[in-house]
């Protein structure tokens, strides 16, 4: 009997619930909406990794026995185990290479909205009277052991001969790990040029 009492209790509920949460949608007037206010922007949360485990990806058997497909390169330190980024400016040339590209980063709470400037900026905003992009910067960005080295090299990729036909050849220029908080605070405006 209790059981009975408990489903139509719920049922009830059910009903109530979904009455009152149906809704509809309807057409709201230029002049209706001129009256809302603060209801632009976006407010962005991002958690951001790359090649985390690091390594090619191979069969890896674990310590339990269970085989997996993942990347592994704490055993050889001469490997290159993260992302590679490589991009050429012009035909028949060099390379820059963003190389071993590991580790993550997040934020929560970056903004954007556009914002109307005119006044300020030393009496610039007045005669300026256009619309900017305004960039919300988050409280911090957290860097989970990010790693990235900085190249120049003959070919896009170790395996690829030079354009020449010679062997691959990869000169590092900077590498640098970051991990922890970096604090951030204010906004970045981006300002349009040209005429649209």
């Amino acid at each position: 009997m209790l059981n009975r009492v408990s489903v139509c209790f719920l049922g009830g509920v059910a009903a109530l619930v979904s009455t009152v949460a149906s809704a509809e949608l309807s057409m709201i007037s230029e002049q209706e909406m001129s009256h809302v206010s603060g209801q632009g922007g976006i407010y962005l949360t991002g958690d951001i990794s790359f090649n985390e485990s690091g390594g090619p990806m191979e069969q890896v058997t674990a310590a339990n026995g269970v085989e997996y497909y993942g990347g592994d390169c704490s055993q050889d330190v001469q490997r290159r185990c993260g992302a590679r980024l490589a991009y050429q400016t012009r035909q028949n040339g060099g390379w820059f290479v963003f190389d071993n590209i590991q580790g993550g980063f997040s934020f929560q709470g970056l903004t954007l909205r556009v914002r109307h400037i005119d006044s300020g900026f030393g009496g610039d905003g007045a005669a300026f009277d256009r619309d900017v992009l305004e960039i919300g910067l988050p409280e911090f960005i957290n860097f989970d052991n990010v790693r990235m080295t900085f190249a120049t090299a003959n070919a896009a990729r170790p395996t690829d001969l030079s354009y020449d036909g010679s062997a691959f050849q990869q000169t590092d220029i900077i590498s640098f790990e970051m991990d922890g908080n970096v604090t951030m605070q204010g906004n970045l405006l981006v300002f349009p040029t040209g005429n649209p």
